[in-house]
């Protein structure tokens, strides 16, 4: 592994606003920066009460512009809500006003449920036109030829660099196909991980986008200065996870002592499989978590996120984290 990373879903705590939300994540976004973190991204999620991120592109120029050197991106932009050309001019504007700084990382899933769905769509296609759309917007991004009809402006020639997200064989193989970097959500959805990963790097085919698979994965991270802390303190994100799988999503829950009162056990083991890509604990416990998820996947690139009640514990959770990865990369390099 040589980077690590950061993702954001901008949550929004119980008690807290949307503006508080938004004001959060520029402050974790600078943290992040002096941390050491390579990428900060954002992802596409409507209708959550509990996400302040829907509208991707504008806060990820809003964290670009409050941050210097960090690589700022979509993890991702659900493209199916999307025409690629609105896309390609959103992400080739950032690109442009950030430059050599921009991600543009691709979902297929709508991001929503069906009824958020139809509204962002106006029109639900059956066909599956992801991976036509995925090309279409590669185009856009390229150099044009003087048959090139429509262009996106900005966008032409900018070269943003595209990943295909996925948490299924499907994304592996359209990202192996294409020969473009690839992102697994093995934060909520680990089952197939192992898998993916090797479609991945069995079946890549080198372009002029990437030379040879370059595979990152995402683990949640809840670090704190005790096990007992770092326990009380996730289960916020246990507990609006199993609200969400209820179909009752709300804010971010504050952290409880007594979850087993407000979880059954049924949804409880359910969410555990789903958040099982994770870390959570003590510096010592973190380290070792970390260095057996490394050593077991071996991915080019890890991803943390982490849903935390309390921002200044948040932030203090992705600090010990930072400094655990930066050690590891350390001695790697000494090596």
């Amino acid at each position: 592994m040589y980077h690590f990373s950061l993702l954001d879903l901008s949550p929004v705590p119980e008690g807290h606003s949307i503006a508080e939300a938004l004001a959060n994540t520029v402050d974790l976004a600078r943290a992040a920066e002096r941390f050491g973190y390579h990428r900060y991204w954002l992802a596409e999620h409507h209708n959550m009460p509990g996400i302040a991120s829907a509208a991707t592109s504008i806060v990820i120029g809003h964290v670009a512009g409050a941050t210097s050197t960090l690589r700022v991106g979509a993890g991702g932009v659900m493209l199916p809500n999307h025409a690629p050309l609105v896309i390609a001019e959103q992400f080739g504007t950032l690109a442009t006003l950030y430059p050599g700084r921009i991600d543009l990382g691709l979902g297929r899933a709508p991001g929503t449920d069906m009824a958020t769905a139809r509204a962002l769509r106006r029109h639900m296609e059956q066909e599956d036109s992801f991976p036509q759309d995925v090309v279409e917007l590669l185009k856009y991004f390229d150099e044009p030829t003087d048959q090139t009809r429509v262009r996106a402006i900005p966008g032409t020639g900018t070269h943003v660099p595209v990943w295909i997200l996925g948490s299924s064989l499907y994304g592996a193989q359209l990202a192996a196909y294409l020969g473009l970097p690839y992102a697994f959500a093995s934060h909520f959805a680990p089952a197939m991980l192992e898998e993916a990963i090797a479609t991945y790097r069995e079946t890549f085919r080198p372009s002029k986008w990437l030379a040879q698979p370059y595979f990152m994965m995402a683990a949640g991270v809840c670090a704190a200065n005790t096990d007992d802390e770092a326990s009380y303190l996730r289960s916020s994100q246990v507990l609006a996870f199993a609200r969400l799988r209820s179909g009752k999503p709300g804010k971010l829950p504050r952290p409880t002592t007594d979850i087993a009162a407000e979880v059954p056990p049924e949804m409880r083991a359910q969410v555990e499989a789903a958040l099982s890509v994770s870390v959570s604990g003590s510096p010592s416990t973190v380290q070792s978590q970390l260095r057996t998820l490394l050593n077991t996947y071996h991915p080019d690139e890890l991803m943390l996120t982490g849903m935390i009640h309390d921002h200044t514990a948040r932030v203090r959770s992705f600090e010990i984290a930072a400094e655990i990865l930066s050690g590891m990369q350390t001695r790697r390099k000494s090596a």
